[in-house]
């Protein structure tokens, strides 16, 4: 929050069997049209996997859904509603899901117990299995069951069932057995499909032993060419197809034509459409597919399925009409190749047949699953917030990645007006071009504009916020401003136009801080001067640095040129590492989270790995932080964040006191597009103050105020009024006993005046706005 420092002699209590954190939970709506967003602080999704489990033990089938490509579980319980069942986003339940998931990973009852089993990628394209035990309170547990299924090959020897790492398998029974059997293209070069029976014993089955049926299910061949491009048996052959970056398919068994036998819906990498292929041989076994049975027209000719790349089938009532639908959503390991939107790209296509034993028909019903009703800003969301229009409310700017729009893959920033009250937020969507950023930047197309990560800070000191964002340019990454040439508490007037670019000094002592896209911005007055400074995350490999820089505020010495204003300090504060090695893309942000009166720094880097570092500016050297910070109810234990992980995700971190209560709320970005709300727990309590800051006898009134409070000292002191996201607000340097401290234009909420004397001796109090 504020820079309170060793001299405060502000002492903050805290009960011992008590451990701060965060919970997901959210105080604010959000609006986008005419829908409020049933689930706006999920994350957003990209390429979710979706399967059915009963969570809950409920008797409901619940929602899993697995993102490909942040490797992230997301839980949705199956819960009533006034109008009828809904989904729910359920976090807590994600903690039963093995920790280590990546690739692919689907829900299916092996052992027939009425609980669905975890099929899932292994390391080289393997499969492992974890059997659903009961656990705690009768919620699912996973136990490994097999590390890696095999079949028996030749002479005696036995084979892993590789599937190659791009290809999503259909797992279900084929040739009614009751045991679950395997269909999957070949790992090589994806283009044949393989079937492998379960030869488990057991009344049920297992997943001890398959047989490998055909290596040519269905008698065909994928070709190059078109995305329909597949050869029958019997016709001339053709080439291998080939794409980019994978040769995967995401494949599902459904009977389509109600013939009793098993088609296959395919989707294939750098493809829009899925491919229907119809069976018309003598079983689901043998399978036999005719150059008449291949047809990318799929549902209808009309509306066929068109998403921009690998599109993945999955089969479940999604609408609780008790008739299994269909949901086809992206399944790319990323979209670093690809550059397409990554917003409506779940689709629910509405199975209208009269029952689960009828022939299906599908129609599309949602371009945006579970999405729609998310804040989605496509991917690598960034938020940033302050009072926009003036009102007195805080708003919400979301940066992204970027996004495909009118054929131009660009960043832009979002802008979500507060409409609603100091205690009860509501944003609603007014732009998703702000400013005119992204449209302007496609007048260039030859020259990026990606990783628009936004900050809002009052930098030229004037007492209005001013916008910064960074930007990846394709070779550089630069740090841009518009000052906001506004009066303080009017509405902000911001004129890209007029914006310029701050000279950064690296280490190399040119003007450009990093190389690299996504670095991200933090305002906070780090040393106490009354000006804020700039903490950069980055993701920069330059040696002999770290991924955190802090570049100081020359305030009053930059002469007015707010281009040079900030000035290198430590190439590597807090010299902070992530399991031994240097943080990537890291992200921070700052405020008193844990409301001891201190600045915290909290930190989330492309592991997906979210730190805190309790007063950071008391620590020297290395500073000492914690990981497990999220509070699971189940377990009621810490656990480290479950937002994804890998090397190249892009989160983002923001504090803010929306509903005014004196806590401020974390707000954090996600790589799929989306911002996932939590709520302070166990936040520390005011409990008393030192002596020597106790004889400045600082008294504030009246409190709670509007236009103006009187400040009272038993000595001469200087003034600072911070919001609780340790934004510096007022100042009155000067020394006095007593003065009346104009509070005009500031938004209602919790600020914390602070006051120093000569000797450094400070004391704070807490001031209430507006309230």
């Amino acid at each position: 929050m504020l820079a309170l420092g060793a001299a405060t002699g502000v002492v903050r209590a805290q009960a011992p069997s008590t451990q701060f954190g965060f919970v997901f939970g959210s105080v604010a709506k959000v609006v986008q049209g005419t829908d409020t967003l049933a689930q706006a602080w999920t994350g957003g999704l990209n390429t979710p996997q979706f399967s059915t489990i009963d969570l809950d033990g409920d008797g409901q089938l619940d929602l899993f859904a697995f993102d490909r490509e942040t490797a992230r579980c997301y839980t949705f319980l199956s819960v009533a509603g006034a109008s009828g069942r809904r989904w729910q986003y359920a976090p807590d339940y994600e903690s039963l899901f093995p920790s280590d998931l990546s690739g692919w990973a689907l829900l299916r009852d092996y052992d027939c117990d009425g609980r669905a089993d975890l099929f899932t990628y292994a390391s080289g394209g393997d499969i492992r299995v974890f059997r659903n035990v009961v656990g705690a309170s009768g919620r699912p547990s996973f136990v490994l069951a097999n590390s890696q299924l095999t079949f028996p090959v030749a002479n005696g020897y036995i084979s892993n069932l590789n599937i190659g790492a791009y290809n999503t398998p259909s797992i279900q029974d084929v040739n009614g057995d009751g045991r679950l059997d395997i269909l999957t293209y070949d790992f090589v070069g994806s283009t044949v499909l393989e079937l492998y029976l379960n030869a488990s014993t057991g009344a049920c089955g297992g997943v001890s032993s398959f047989t490998q049926s055909t290596n040519y299910w269905g008698q065909l061949q994928v070709c190059a060419g078109t995305c329909a491009g597949y050869q029958p048996a019997g016709s001339a052959a053709c080439a291998v197809y080939k794409v980019q970056h994978s040769p995967g398919h995401s494949v599902l068994f459904i009977d389509l034509n109600g013939d009793g036998k098993l088609d296959v819906l395919d989707g294939r990498d750098n493809c829009p459409q899925l491919t229907r292929l119809l069976n018309s041989g003598t079983s689901t076994v043998e399978g036999l597919v005719t150059a008449s049975g291949v047809s990318s027209a799929f549902p209808t000719s009309a509306a066929p399925v068109n998403l921009p790349v690998f599109p993945a089938p999955y089969s479940f009532d999604a609408n609780f009409d008790g008739v299994p639908d269909l949901v086809v959503a992206s399944n790319m390991p990323d979209n670093t190749l690809d550059f397409v939107s990554m917003r409506h790209n779940v689709k629910l296509y509405q199975n209208t047949a009269a029952s689960a034993t009828a022939v299906p028909s599908f129609s599309l019903a949602s371009d945006g699953f579970l999405q729609n009703d998310m804040l989605d800003a496509s991917e690598g969301s960034v938020p940033a917030f302050g009072d926009i229009d003036g009102d007195g409310l805080t708003d919400m700017l979301v940066g992204n990645q970027a996004d495909l729009v009118n054929g131009y893959y660009r960043g832009s920033l979002y802008y979500y007006r507060n409409v609603g009250t100091a205690k009860r937020p509501v944003f609603r969507l007014v732009s998703d071009d702000y400013l005119g950023l992204a449209a302007t930047a496609a007048l260039t197309p030859s020259v990026k504009f990606q990783s628009l990560r936004p900050a809002l800070a009052d930098v030229n000191h004037d007492g209005a916020l001013d916008l910064v964002y960074s930007v990846y340019n394709g070779t550089t990454n630069q740090l841009r401003y518009i000052l906001n040439t506004a009066k303080a508490g009017q509405a902000a007037v911001f004129t890209p136009s007029q914006g310029s670019i701050f000279q950064l000094a690296g280490l190399t002592g040119t003007t450009v801080a990093s190389s690299q896209g996504n670095d991200t911005p933090c305002f906070f007055d780090v040393d106490g001067d009354g000006y804020v400074d700039l903490l950069l995350g980055t993701n920069n490999p330059q040696a002999n640095t770290g991924s955190l820089r802090y570049y100081r505020n020359q305030g009053a010495a930059a002469g007015g040129n707010i281009d040079n204003l900030f000035v290198l300090a430590n190439n590597d504060y807090g010299q902070l590492l992530d399991a031994g090695s240097r943080p990537p893309y890291l992200a921070p942000a700052v405020a008193d989270f844990d409301g001891d009166g201190r600045a915290d720094l909290l930190t989330l880097d492309g592991r997906g790995t979210a730190t805190l570092y309790p007063a950071f500016q008391n620590q020297s050297g290395a500073f000492s932080g914690t990981t497990n910070l999220f509070y699971n109810s189940f377990t009621s234990q810490y656990e480290p964040a479950r937002l994804g992980k890998g090397y190249v995700l892009r989160f983002a971190a923001a504090a803010a006191d929306l509903n005014h209560d004196g806590a401020p709320e974390l707000y954090v970005g996600t790589e799929t597009g989306g911002i996932v709300s939590y709520l302070p727990r166990n936040r520390t309590v005011l409990a008393a103050r030192g002596v020597s800051a106790a004889a400045l006898a600082l008294n504030l009134y009246p409190n709670p105020a509007t236009e103006a409070v009187t400040v009272e000292t038993a000595q001469p002191t200087s003034l600072r009024l911070y919001d609780l996201a340790g934004r510096l607000v007022r100042t009155e340097p000067a020394l006095a006993r007593t003065r009346r401290l104009a509070l005009r234009g500031l938004a209602p909420g919790v600020y914390v005046v602070q006051a120093t004397a000569a000797d450094g001796t400070s004391t704070s109090q807490r001031l209430a706005v507006g309230l």
